[in-house]
């Protein structure tokens, strides 16, 4: 083990290899202090500042151009590939954070060289805030180091859950850094956890179907089986990521359905390549380190020799998307298409416990076994929907309004009051966890009922037209049935609370003399009376029922609004 301090480390500027020995995060002001003094001696390094987090301590990132020049703005129009490699989105899971500091190293000193066409921006550590909270016992499953950062950010957010409901300024900065840059490849660094086998190093690709259109051919067809190919050489041989947990992984597994809230699934959506490091939690942190600058080092290359190819897959992808008049926002496995991988894992099964003495899972290291495993990575689309001309906001909505800006979304406000011919939403079903989730009470299985009606809209409300580059990004967190919209992170609530209440005694007269007035009315009521005897005994449930079929029902109430226009 190496026992140098890290202040020390830094204030020497020596390497960082030997790091992945030291049974410690490196201290994230050692880091920063790295990436200064690299970056004052590197004319191609530049240290920059992306934004707010939320602490005191700005997000930064880390430019490598081989030409010395950094004007973002510049690079796309120079044909340059931008890959964004982030760290420590999860701060006890270090390894992309040593391995980046080594492959910096290795740059400024001729080690390795990046293509000309090359751009990296890396995150030295993204949760911040997670990262200065050192602990010994964050990672109860993890082989090293022994003092590791905290998975939770300032206001204890799991950051790889954040990218839609954006309720970090760490995370917000990152969009914006995103948009800046349009990043060609997303690399995301990760240790996993679940499953014992063999393997150092899994991956988890954006699942192909999901990402579709060129991008998702190119990427099951050429990128990924590249990637897999170089690392054997490398000595790693890699798995997809194994998606199991409390069971062997013997008998095959699914491919993870990566949502936009994940980094990955947002990069998904933004048309980039994405690509999760997943190293093995129990494999020695001086091999994952090891592991990840590996496929660092093998994704820059498969893109600097393919640049082309990953720059028209892009461009075709984004026209595919503009084609499209109905866009999927839910996917599920097909388990009747496997494909079969090579799997060398251990064999493992149950038995009892030493402290309850139920049945416990483990596994033994001492019978390994290489067998095909049936890997199910096709999906089909669950559920779809047509894209509108534009989609409406009603002013007041501000928290899904600045996200939406924040995405580089372009909107117009209305100059003056008007009447439109709009498709409304009304929510007939969903279920609330009982729990909180990330700070919020997610809405799942949400079912709405839609018409079209005449509304009366205000000066100031939000037209937002889908012909952009945003418009995959609209449909996924504008449609309500989308598993992260921004319906099902809450931000709609208020509209499933009822305002406008009655007192039972005073509508009673009122609700007689609709029924004697109202044909319609009375058909329905009795229509219900007939079909529902636990409501026919119901005098509430029937005062209710008349009140909310009648013109005092607010029309606000379970009305999503967003609306559509078509």
């Amino acid at each position: 083990m190496i026992l140098c301090s890290f202040s020390l480390f830094a204030q020497q500027f020596t390497s960082p290899h030997g790091l992945e020995h030291v049974d410690r995060n490196p201290d994230y002001k050692s880091v920063i202090d790295f990436y200064k003094q690299i970056a004052g001696v590197n004319k191609n390094v530049s240290l920059r500042t992306v934004g707010a987090t939320d602490t005191d301590e700005p997000l930064m990132v880390v430019f490598y151009s081989g030409d010395g020049k950094f004007n973002t703005i510049n690079w796309k129009e120079e044909g340059k590939t931008i890959i964004l490699i982030n760290n420590a989105i999860h701060p006890g899971e270090p390894d992309g954070i040593v391995a980046s500091m080594q492959l910096l190293w290795d740059v400024s000193h001729n080690v390795i060289k990046i293509p000309g066409n090359i751009v990296l921006a890396i995150i030295p550590v993204f949760n911040i805030s997670g990262a200065t909270r050192l602990r010994e016992h964050s990672r109860a499953n993890q082989n090293g180091p022994a003092l590791t950062g905290f998975r939770g950010n300032a206001q204890n957010l799991d950051l790889n859950r954040d990218f839609i409901k954006m309720d970090a300024r760490e995370t917000r900065s990152l969009v914006y850094l995103f948009d800046l840059l349009k990043p060609d490849i997303l690399i995301d660094n990760h240790v996993s956890n679940g499953a014992d086998y063999q393997h150092i190093m899994t991956l988890l690709s954006t699942q192909h179907n999901k990402l579709g259109g060129p991008m998702g051919k190119y990427l099951n067809s050429t990128f990924e089986p590249a990637i897999y190919k170089d690392m054997k050489k490398q000595g790693y041989d890699l798995v997809p990521y194994v998606n199991v947990w409390g069971t062997t992984p013997d008998k095959g597994w699914p491919s993870f359905l990566e949502i936009p809230r994940f980094l990955s699934g947002y990069a998904a959506i933004k048309n980039t390549y994405a690509f999760v490091a997943e190293t093995h939690m129990l494999k020695p942190f001086s091999v994952r380190v090891r592991s990840t600058y590996a496929l660092m080092h093998s994704i820059i290359d498969f893109a600097a020799t393919h640049a082309n190819e990953l720059s028209a897959t892009r461009l075709e992808q984004a026209d595919w998307i503009a084609k499209s008049t109905e866009l999927a926002i839910d996917w599920a496995v097909d388990t009747t298409k496997p494909t079969m991988i090579e799997l060398k894992g251990y064999e493992g099964g149950m038995k009892p416990s030493d402290i309850s003495g139920q049945p416990r899972l483990y596994y033994d290291r001492n019978k390994p076994f290489v067998k095909q495993v049936p890997f199910y990575n096709t999906c089909t689309v669950s559920h779809s929907v047509t894209v509108p001309v534009a989609y409406v906001i009603p002013q007041g909505w501000n928290k899904v309004v600045t996200r939406l800006k924040l995405n580089g979304v372009k909107m117009e406000q209305l100059n003056n009051d008007t009447v439109l011919a709009l498709t409304v939403y009304h929510i007939t079903g969903h279920k609330t966890g009982p729990d909180p989730y990330e700070g919020h009470y997610l809405h799942t299985d949400v079912e709405v009922s839609k018409d079209k009606q005449q509304l009366q809209l205000r000066k100031g409300d939000y037209i937002i037209r889908t012909a952009q580059p945003a418009k995959r990004y609209l449909v996924e967190v504008l449609e309500p049935t989308a598993p992260d919209a921004f319906f099902a992170w809450g931000f709609f609530d208020a509209i499933l609370q009822q305002k406008e209440h009655y007192s039972a005694y005073v509508f009673e007269d009122l609700a007689t003399e609709m029924l004697t007035k109202d044909a319609g009315l009375k058909a329905l009521y009795e229509q219900k009376k007939m079909a529902d005897p636990e409501f026919a005994k119901d005098g509430n449930a029937q005062l209710h029922f008349i009140y909310n079929a009648s013109g005092y029902h607010e029309p606000e109430h379970m009305r999503y609004p967003v609306f559509r226009l078509e």
